[in-house]
């Protein structure tokens, strides 16, 4: 039998269930422990030592003064995710990684949330240093709407040893974008040996099939090494689409609504050489990925289609791709044994294209022939055009140590230098993607199958226009300072300065300070205030796009988004993009007793003032014809640059977020010889939008950002996750069990009405037997009770075209059930 949906109480019994099971399990016969088996356990359970959070290179992540997570390759590879976004959400209590679909380019790069905020408030980092964002601009209907994050998907799940995550904003510490904290992805650095590991599986559907071949290895050079990683990832399309009974009869499915399918390929290499006294580093990749999604069903008597071509109507087809590649070089080494050196170069480019097919330009088909009669004819396909974002980062930092006299340690500092560079490029598409005919002259009249004005551009996705083509960048720099010591035998005290300089968006100095205070050896509480910011991205500033539509009056007109600077944004007096700025603050404790349990609990708030946002459509006011600024200012002002509608990237909001993290773990040896353990995170997160502000005299605040989008920000994600899992291993067997709950999440986009989607329970189970220390294998299956979203009710007329269970807002998308094996080979 197949569940649809669940409610969080009709989900018990079956959580019931699988704990029973796993109990069951943990009473089995004692068997022989392998002792090679039991000394990979007892290293596994040493505290993770955590790079960020801490200038003390000793501090583990239950040391620091800010919540770290440590998330280990060995639960990398027990999630069964195959991508990097999608095992964060499974690991990361506060990571969300909502599913798009029907969403342009963000159907192939998702966003990613670290609690609560945009996409690009969080620093990427890879092996410590800057990760560069992605080209998309994310500007549909879904999560992270007017942001440009980190396609951190880009990484490979095979090059990963570990990854840290910072919960808390560390503007000071690490600059821009780290207002909801940091993620730092470390590559793997083993010297010789290697793995290849290789998977297969496909939904309860029997869609979505999926094939993930991975390969690691490493390479002793002299006193150095060479880590090498290739990875392919085949995934197939997921629709869930409903039938159409609006438009079609008899109703039949017209639309593609789940995952595109996607092709990825990626290599990626890590590297050290010792030089004289010092180390030269390298690591870096190239990843491409290729999607295949769809745009709306257009039927066989809409304007849009041209009978002679599509007979039956026709569904256009959005060909993406997203190419990326970086290399990060340097030298570290030791000034003496107290302080050491690192300078770097780190160079990343992002290029994201779009392309058309099963598609048709219908002004170019219907276009009036010299002649006589029409033209009769159009390319099916197109070029739509490319975005490009490139980044060049150089750094200089120094740590160390200076003895001082004070409390138990010396006092651990750290200070650097960094200049950066980032480009954005808009390459035009194909004339046809865009023009209206094709000499793209309005004053001629091309009229479509129904007498009406000829729709211009392809339909799908019209291409970037000339007018919107631009290569642009900026430079700036920055300079910190960072240091902690204890200075009793209990109390650790840090500090961190931060001053940056952006040439398009002014100065900034940000601060932050830490405390932690030890009661015990086993508990401590900790807490930090900060002050943060992020950079408008270049791509948010530059980011231009055109469609034409036919208006009201029957005349050809643009929706516009418009850049900063553009006739059309200076003529509504929206100003330049300037830098939000944070307040961050976060108080919890720590319990850590020596007998495998930790426990860790932490409130944080994060105001932001100046967020920048990607505004409502901004629509014509007054009757049509109204030429009186006073009567219709905003008509008057679209009507002179012939323009329908308008959007803007602009500081219009003041939002505050509010949550609790708590993590919880425990692992010990079973009197049967076997190993068990759990962990419990829990996460709750609220956002508000406490302001909306209008730069412009002649926008009300109402109609710059509406309710819609303030839902979009309030309550699309999940105000609550849980996460429970289970280990239990003995002699070549292990199992484990996660359960997690999604909260509630609400929208209003498309239909402007309200609907809340209920929280659900998600259940993944794996096995695995392994037959020697190279050799091991495992089967699993996640979400095993084949959850879904409520249907989308009372929402004319989406679900009647095949939305059954909604569009902005699914938290763990829409698939149902997966089951998957996977083969793992170390030599």
């Amino acid at each position: 039998m197949t569940i649809r949906s669940n409610s969080l109480d009709a989900a018990k019994p079956r959580n019931l269930l699988a704990f029973a099971i796993l109990a069951a399990l943990a009473a089995t016969p004692t068997y022989a422990q392998d002792t090679a088996g039991k000394a990979e356990t007892e290293v596994k359970t040493i505290d993770a030592i955590s790079v960020i959070g801490s200038r003390a290179s000793s501090r583990s992540a239950t040391e620091t003064a800010v919540p770290v997570d440590i998330i280990t390759r060995e639960q990398i590879e027990a999630t069964g995710a195959t991508e990097t976004g999608r095992l964060l959400q499974k690991l990361a209590p506060s990571f969300n990684f909502p599913q798009s679909f029907v969403s342009d380019g963000t159907d192939l790069i998702w966003p990613a949330s670290l609690r609560g905020m945009g996409p690009d408030q969080v620093l990427v980092l890879v092996n410590g240093k800057r990760r560069h964002q992605q080209a998309l601009v994310n500007v549909q209907q879904s999560i992270g709407r007017g942001s440009a994050g980190t396609d951190i998907n880009s990484i490979p799940v095979t090059a990963i040893e570990r990854i840290e995550v910072l919960r808390d904003g560390a503007s000071a510490q690490y600059g821009s974008d780290a207002i909801a904290g940091v993620i730092n992805i470390i590559l793997k650095n083993q010297s010789d040996g290697g793995s290849v590991n290789a998977e297969i599986g496909q939904t309860y559907e029997g869609d979505g099939e999926t094939w993930r071949v991975g390969a690691n290895a490493g390479f002793k050079i002299g006193d150095g090494f060479l880590n090498l990683t290739a990875e392919y990832l085949d995934r197939g399309e997921t629709n869930r689409a409903g039938p159409d009974s609006l438009r079609v009869s008899p109703p039949a499915v017209t639309q593609r609504i789940g995952d595109a399918d996607m092709q990825s390929k990626a290599i990626w290499f890590n590297s050290a050489l010792p030089v004289g006294a010092g180390e030269l580093y390298a690591f870096g990749g190239v990843s491409r990925r290729d999607a295949n999604s769809s745009g709306f069903f257009r039927t066989p008597g809409d304007g849009r289609t041209i009978p002679a071509l599509y007979p039956r109507g026709f569904l256009p087809t959005l060909l993406t791709t997203a190419d990326d590649w970086s290399l990060a070089v340097g030298l570290r080494g030791d000034f003496n044994d107290k302080w050491k050196y690192d300078v770097s170069v780190n160079h990343g480019s992002s290029k994201f294209n779009f392309g058309s097919t099963n598609s048709a330009n219908v002004s170019w088909y219907y276009e009036p022939a010299p002649g006589g009669g029409i033209y009769g004819s159009t390319p099916t396909s197109a070029n739509d055009g490319t975005l490009r974002f490139t980044q060049t980062t150089f750094n200089f930092d120094v740590k160390g140590s200076v003895d001082w006299g004070i409390g138990k340690e010396p006092l651990y500092l750290a200070a650097g230098v960094e200049w950066r560079s980032d480009g954005f490029e808009i390459e035009a598409g194909d004339p046809w993607s865009y023009s209206y005919g094709r000499t793209n002259n309005r004053s001629v009249v091309i009229l479509d199958q129904n007498g009406g004005v000829a729709a211009a551009g392809i339909q799908g996705f019209p291409g970037f226009t000339p007018e919107t083509a631009i290569d642009e960048d900026r430079r700036s720099y920055g300079v910190y300072v960072d240091g902690e010591s204890y200075l009793t035998d209990r109390f650790l005290l840090g500090a961190a300065l931060r001053f940056e300089h952006y040439s398009d968006a002014g100065s900034n100095t940000t601060g932050k300070l830490t405390a932690r205070f030890n009661f015990t050896d086993d508990f401590a509480i900790r807490a930090s205030a900060s002050t943060g910011f992020r950079a408008p991205g270049i791509q948010q500033e530059m980011f231009s796009q055109v469609s034409t539509t036919l208006g009201g009056a029957g005349v050809l007109t643009d929706v516009v988004t418009a850049r900063q600077g553009s006739a059309l944004a200076n003529a509504f007096g929206i100003q330049p993009l300037q830098e939000e700025t944070s307040r961050n603050f976060t108080f919890g404790f720590v319990y850590h007793p020596d007998n495998g349990f930790s426990l860790t609990a932490d409130w944080y708030r994060i105001n932001i003032e100046d967020r920048i946002v990607f505004s409502s459509e901004i629509g014509p006011d007054g009757a049509p014809g109204c030429v009186n600024p006073a009567v219709c200012p905003i008509r008057v002002i679209l009507d002179s640059q012939n323009v329908g509608a308008a959007t803007f990237f602009t500081n219009a909001a003041d939002t505050r977020t509010e949550g609790v993290d708590i993590v919880m773990g425990y692992t010990t040896d079973l009197s049967n010889g076997a190993d068990f353990g759990f962990d419990l995170a829990y996460g709750y997160n609220k956002t508000e939008v406490d302001r909306i502000k209008s730069q412009s005299s002649v926008i009300p605040t109402d109609m710059l950002f509406s309710e819609t989008q303030v839902t979009l920000i309030e309550e699309a994600l999940p105000n609550s996750r849980v996460s429970l899992g289970l280990n239990y291993s003995q002699n070549n067997w292990r199992v484990g069990l996660t359960n997690t709950y999604y909260g509630s999440v609400s929208g209003q986009g498309f239909t402007g009405v309200k609907h809340k989607w209920r929280g659900k329970w998600l259940t993944d189970v794996s096995i695995g037997y392994k037959f020697n220390d190279n050799f091991d294998v495992s089967v699993g299956g996640n979400n095993v009770f084949d959850v879904y979203p409520d249907e989308w009710k009372n929402a004319f007329p989406f679900p009647e075209l095949g939305f059954t269970y909604g569009w902005e807002t699914l938290p763990f998308g829409l698939n149902g059930g997966y089951y998957y094996a996977r083969l793992n080979w170390k030599f």
